[in-house]
């Protein structure tokens, strides 16, 4: 794979599942939410571009789960309640298209869903989890806030044999004993993939800082790994000066790069591992009297409004990652609970924005 290069989406409404079952052909529909200046789902459950497409590993190339290894039972999934588990206030239009993409799945299937939303405190998501599985979830799909301290949620739902698909974050557990399978991207890819667009912006040269995402989930971590890693291989003059965490919140994010100018007004570029702290270190820039382009900035995700801040000038690279998971992570539980085997590790193959295509595919960012 070449990271700089962006690469193409798949057509409206097509999501290529080969990688969930060979047996498996085509699942189509995705939901395409608003920007991030809405809060409501209104258009967020419209069908729209930007499908999942499976990358890796297929069935046969990695670890799978059956029904009956897992040690639950076969189910009709249109007769099933699932649940499901939001991490985060939904401000974040990562958040709003993630669950809209559920909502809007459940309602095509006619599939009974039950929600809930940590509001960003992992306690809550704990207890949000249990009461789901006490008002009677037979499935459950969770967006984890934390990689950690997910026992008493596995216990629970172990004693009930419910099969538990993660989406976004991975937890800290056993494949197929403890939950089906994970479904998300390859956060350490990612991170490359940042890292050439941010290799490619500043020449390779110069002081850059990271905008780091919470602490105590995968994402963060192998987003930094990644990055960090291809910026040694490949642009050693290119320094890491400064790496604080943002929290994946705009405020967080604006109030950091603040500090971040006060402490290193010559600073050459800003990696911000997703698009809210990109956002608020433009806010923080333009507070500053820089002038677009002025620092470089990349960061993940893929939401409108990074993508206009990249037609604006303010933003260099935005890598995609992409929330609607509805499709997939339906279609993942209906393959299982009928008995077939699915993958432990379903990545997904994310686009990228650049200023090649920001413009005109403006319209296909969440």
């Amino acid at each position: 794979m070449k990271p700089i290069a962006p690469r193409h989406r798949t057509s409206a409404r097509t999501l290529l599942a080969t990688g969930l079952i060979t047996s498996l052909a085509l699942v189509s529909g995705c939901a395409k939410s608003e920007n991030d200046t809405a809060g409501n789902d209104k258009n967020s459950t419209s069908q729209g571009d930007g499908g999942q497409v499976v990358a890796s590993p297929s069935t046969g190339s990695g670890p799978t789960c059956a029904i009956d290894a897992y040690g639950a039972k076969k189910i009709d999934l249109k007769s099933a309640t699932v649940g499901f588990s939001q991490s985060e206030k939904e401000a974040n239009p990562f958040r709003i298209a993630e669950t809209a993409s559920i909502k809007a799945e459940a309602d095509k299937r006619g599939v009974k869903l039950l929600t809930a939303n940590a509001q960003s405190q992992f306690s809550k998501q704990i207890s949000d989890v249990q009461d789901l599985i006490a008002k009677g979830a037979d499935l459950l799909v969770i967006a984890p806030l934390n990689s950690d301290g997910w026992e008493p949620v596995l216990r629970s739902a172990s004693a009930k044999h419910i099969p538990i698909i993660t989406i976004d974050r991975k937890i800290n557990a056993t494949a197929c004993k403890d939950y089906v399978s994970f479904i998300g991207s390859d956060f350490v890819e990612q991170g490359k993939r940042a890292a050439d667009r941010m290799i490619e912006a500043t020449g390779g040269k110069g002081d850059i800082a990271i905008l780091l995402g919470a602490a105590g989930n995968n994402v963060t971590t192998e987003r930094t790994k990644g990055f960090e890693e291809r910026v040694k291989e490949k642009a050693p003059g290119l320094k890491i000066v400064f790496k604080q965490t943002g929290e994946f919140a705009r405020e967080k994010g604006q109030s950091v790069t603040e500090n971040l100018i006060q402490s290193k007004p010559g600073i050459t570029g800003i990696y911000a591992e997703n698009d809210e702290m990109g956002l608020g270190a433009v806010n923080a820039l333009k507070g500053a009297g820089k002038k677009p382009g002025a620092v470089k900035i990349v960061t993940i995700d893929g939401t409108r409004n990074a993508v206009q801040g990249i037609v604006d000038g303010w933003i260099d690279g935005v890598i995609e990652s992409n929330p609607r998971f509805g499709p997939l992570a339906f279609q993942t539980l209906d393959t299982f609970t009928q008995g077939e085997k699915v993958s432990q590790d379903i990545v997904i193959q994310d686009s990228a924005y650049t200023k090649d295509n920001a413009k005109s595919d403006l319209g296909k960012a969440f």
